[in-house]
């Protein structure tokens, strides 16, 4: 009897597990469920944002994607999970009107795995939720950008009348992706004021400013890329303000603590993330996050077919904290789990490895020309600082393996040379 794996979620862990074990086991035993038609990889969501990347260009259909990998595609959410019975259901799919497009459908595994990622977390400040946007989904990163250009035209028409305009961005987390969305969007304002919006002056009418709790941007990172960034931001015309821990949000304006003020005409989330809240109603052990908790082999606690691997597992480390929330490891996670899923369909004995993260060091992408960072991480128990082109490059290959696990390396040079030529065709930017 074949075994049957489902994996629920098609981030960059989720997929990758996905096409790889389709090509060993093929699609009757192995099943992607996610709630979107595309894949985009998570971190480039704020060239989205920006406008920058298109992801009508960028998105891979998961159809196309379990077509040429041999698993199955599930399009849907998932909504409830009977561990005993070894079942999963899936919501319905309607179309804008509400009409029922595929019924709701319930899914059997032998081994399961659960990969759903990350949603903002607003820790209860009032009007969060309702006042700010996350990149949360490629729907929040181009609901974003076409906010973005109808500010954009309305101040174009302001100035064409005499009057003053401006847009003001505010974004609240100094992180990696707040400070690639600022970085990114101060690039893109420059390209908008030569497509159309030749009235706003780019660094003085479009006012980004970066909102940070701690006492620097990208306070995980080592304080000289911090540094790197916080004086590359400042040379750009972003407003940084650390030591801001946001009290109040309204439709026109962020407050802090203190009492200080921040004029806002869009304001970005990203200032911390939680496990989605369906992961607090399947009955399974969770951290006070919402995190699945999971043993060193990445099974879910009290369980023996249940995993979970990325942002919405708790995965311990040997200095008894947590495996950080990065790309690369939900990548390390998916390669472990492929090993670990493969023995048991061939009914071969579980290794007794568990998964250790390798921290290979972190990039922050700082627009199209530089990115800044460290390598190597304690690969070697060292670090070493990069920046500029260098970096930048680093960052692209970083995108480039991840297209290369899901699609091939032959496909993956072709779609790169492809997007080159497309992009000296077409605008910089998408302006619709």
């Amino acid at each position: 009897m074949h075994t049957r794996i489902v994996i629920v979620g098609g981030g960059a862990g989720g997929l990758e597990l996905a096409c790889k074990l389709g090509r060993k086991l093929g699609a009757e035993q192995v099943t992607l469920v996610d709630q979107q038609l595309f894949h985009i990889w998570k971190p480039s969501l704020h060239e989205v944002a920006a406008g920058t990347l298109d992801i009508h260009q960028e998105g891979l259909s998961y159809e196309m994607l379990a077509h040429d990998n041999r698993f199955t595609f599930c399009f849907g959410a998932m909504t409830a999970l009977d561990a005993t019975g070894k079942t999963l259901t899936v919501a319905p799919i309607t179309d804008e009107t509400g009409e029922e497009l595929i019924p709701e459908r319930t899914l059997p595994f032998d081994q399961l795995v659960i990969a759903v990622g990350s949603t903002a977390n607003h820790f209860n400040v009032p009007g969060a939720a309702e006042h700010t946007l996350s990149l949360n989904r490629p729907a929040d990163a181009e609901h974003f950008r076409l906010r973005m250009l109808k500010l954009l035209t309305a101040a174009e028409l302001r100035k064409s009348a005499g009057s003053q305009a401006q847009v003001r961005v505010v974004i609240i987390g100094g992180g990696a992706t707040g400070v690639e969305l600022a970085a990114e969007l101060r690039e893109a304002s420059v390209v908008h004021s030569r497509y159309g919006f030749r009235r706003l002056d780019p660094h003085r009418d479009v006012q980004i400013t970066l909102l940070e709790g701690a006492a620097r941007i990208l306070a995980p990172l080592p304080e000289k890329v911090s540094t790197a960034a916080a004086q590359l931001l400042r040379e750009r015309h972003v407003t940084i303000e650390t030591n801001c821990r946001v009290a109040r949000i309204t439709s026109e304006l962020v407050e802090d603590a203190t009492g200080r003020v921040f004029a806002a005409d869009i304001v970005v989330w990203a200032a911390g993330i939680k496990a989605p809240d369906v992961l607090g109603t399947l009955g399974l052990p969770t951290t006070r996050a919402g995190l699945l908790e999971v043993e060193g082999n990445l099974l879910v606690k009290g369980q023996s077919d249940l995993y979970a691997l990325g942002d919405c597992a708790a995965c311990p480390t040997a200095d008894g904290g947590f495996v950080p929330p990065r790309a690369q490891a939900a990548h390390q996670q998916a390669s472990y789990l492929v090993d670990a899923l493969l023995r048991r369909a061939s009914d071969r004995p579980a290794g007794t490895r568990p998964y250790v993260y390798k921290d290979h060091g972190s990039l922050v992408s700082l627009g199209t020309q530089t990115s800044v960072g460290n390598l190597m991480g304690n690969l070697f128990r060292s670090t070493w600082y990069v920046q500029g082109m260098f970096a930048r490059m680093m960052y692209v290959s970083l995108h480039l393996m991840h297209h290369q696990a899901v699609l091939g390396t032959l496909r993956t040079g072709v779609l790169a040379v492809a997007r080159f030529l497309v992009k000296r065709a077409t605008p910089l930017v998408k302006l619709h």
